[in-house]
């Protein structure tokens, strides 16, 4: 079962936490290409949120190509589908405004390098851990 944790004192959206919790999970492989996501219901409930919440959140990510709806199984992990030039555009997008906020902080494009190798290479200890049978972190 999923592992999703709300800050209900965050200034970030619900909906927004889960989405990110989502893509996360599946950058770490702990949410795996053809996963089924727990019913809108389930999540709710478990989580302690609206439904509706959940139900924005997971059509949120099926508008960024993460999750494809089944009939019958509901939402399905399905992050493959954008080629390298739609992903980077997407990409740039959110970058832009998380990037004009650092600079406002006063950090470097070095500083910035340090921080994306850092979290890229969290990804990839992860990775690292899970082949080698060991428990998730």
């Amino acid at each position: 079962m999923m592992f999703i944790e709300i800050d209900f004192n965050s200034d970030e959206a619900i909906y927004q936490q889960l989405c990110n919790q989502i893509i996360q999970g599946i950058a770490t492989a702990r949410i795996a290409q053809g996963d089924v996501l727990p019913s809108v219901r389930q999540l709710a409930d478990e989580v302690g949120i609206n439904m509706h919440t959940v139900n924005k959140a997971y059509s949120l990510l099926k508008q960024e190509g993460y999750v494809k709806v089944d009939r019958r199984k509901g939402a399905v992990i399905s992050c493959s589908g954008q080629n390298k030039d739609e992903a980077k555009q997407i990409i740039r997008k959110d970058m832009t405004g998380i990037l004009a906020q650092a600079r406002c902080r006063g950090l470097t494009k070095e500083d910035i390098a340090e921080l994306v190798n850092d979290i890229y290479n969290a990804f990839d200890e992860y990775d690292r851990v899970k082949e080698a049978g060991r428990p998730k972190v």
